[in-house]
């Protein structure tokens, strides 16, 4: 019976080892299926989202009422929602994307000078070090030197990759006008057809398991639902009364370095420090330590109104995550995907922990 079982694992373990073997001899036949999926995730995401932005607002106008017994359809609800977010994106283009863009522009302009002045800072205060008597044991000029030569390779890294990059930029800027062409109508059906989605599953279920599948694709949408919904108005208020605080201390490129600071809040946990990072070498290069002092204070004010009053109302504890977990969830999904999965990683391990949470409930009720 011993031997049986074991040569039963035998086989299972050379049945999956020859697989793996053969599937990486004939990778080139998934070739196309991995392009396919590659080229329709970016707009199919960015629809997801914009579709739980804008589907309560879609929700909502279907049900007022234009006479005694009519109300909007939902194709004239979504007609409308969508000629006003098209309005307000017109006029964010108008308005807001010019001065973002020309601050930017600006700033990668200058951010070679940015390095120089907070190297040359980084210097006196390590040469101010070496005169002190008790570090004088410590070889300050060595850190220098070393920390000269990595920023030096750092910038002159960035610039090469941006002047050298004009194939990529044109690739890049194709895939643009492709996905602004293709999300709008993936959107307009998700907002027009998307209510039929659930009522078709459930007609396609077994009924004996209906109702146990249902509750879970529920519990999961209002899962994703709430973490997007809640992360928008987070993002927009981290980037908001960032950049008025930019303003009021004087921090030259306030709007667009709000604009990153908000961008970078999706991240939990670490995206503060990441969308700290450039205003701070902006801060040294201008105003020195004091005006680095205050951005810190602006940014520790910031988040802890967001921390405090805005996180625990918008999201709440939905995701119910303990920090530390989060954190171990982003580094090793930013080591996998980088950004992208850094910024997708915490809203797909809590829609998994809520299928394994509900099928574990199944089981012991079983």
């Amino acid at each position: 019976m011993k031997n049986s079982s074991m040569m039963f694992w035998s086989v299972e373990v050379l049945i999956v080892v020859a697989i793996i073997w053969v599937c990486t001899k004939i990778g080139f036949m998934f070739k196309p299926l991995g392009i396919f999926a590659s080229t329709i995730f970016i707009p199919i995401l960015v629809a997801g989202i914009l579709f739980y932005i804008l589907n309560p607002l879609v929700d909502l106008l279907t049900k007022v009422k234009i006479s005694q017994h009519k109300k909007i359809s939902r194709t004239w609800a979504v007609a409308i929602i969508f000629l006003l977010f098209i309005g307000l994106i017109a006029l964010a283009a108008v308005f807001f994307v010019p001065k973002v863009i020309t601050q930017f522009a600006t700033m990668i302009n200058n951010f070679p000078a940015f390095i120089d002045t907070v190297q040359k800072w980084a210097n006196k205060t390590i040469s101010d070090l070496n005169t002190q008597s008790f570090l004088k044991t410590i070889n300050f000029s060595a850190l220098t030197d070393k920390f000269s030569k990595n920023i030096t390779s750092w910038t002159t890294g960035i610039f090469s990759s941006l002047t050298n990059g004009l194939g990529g930029f044109v690739s890049t800027a194709a895939g643009v006008v492709i996905n602004a062409i293709t999300i709008p109508v993936v959107l307009f059906y998700m907002l027009k057809d998307g209510y039929k989605l659930g009522p078709t599953i459930e007609k396609a279920i077994p009924e004996k398991h209906r109702k146990q599948t249902m509750d879970l694709l529920n519990k999961m949408n209002r899962t994703i639902s709430k973490y997007i919904g809640g992360q928008l108005i987070e993002c927009l208020f981290v980037g908001t009364f960032t950049s008025i605080g930019y303003f009021i201390i004087g921090l030259p490129y306030a709007l667009l370095l709000g604009v990153f600071a908000g961008f970078f809040n999706i991240i939990p946990y670490l995206g503060p420090y990441i969308g700290i990072a450039p205003a701070l070498i902006v801060s040294f290069s201008n105003g020195g330590a004091l005006l680095a002092i205050y951005n810190i204070i602006v940014v520790i004010i910031v988040q802890q109104i967001d921390g405090n009053l805005v996180y625990p109302n918008v999201i709440g504890k939905s995701l119910e995550i303990h920090p530390l977990t989060i954190i171990i969830i982003l580094l090793a999904a930013g080591n996998i995907a980088g950004l992208m999965g850094m910024i997708l990683a915490v809203p797909l391990y809590a829609v998994v922990k809520v299928v394994i949470i509900h099928m574990y409930n199944i089981s012991q009720l079983e």
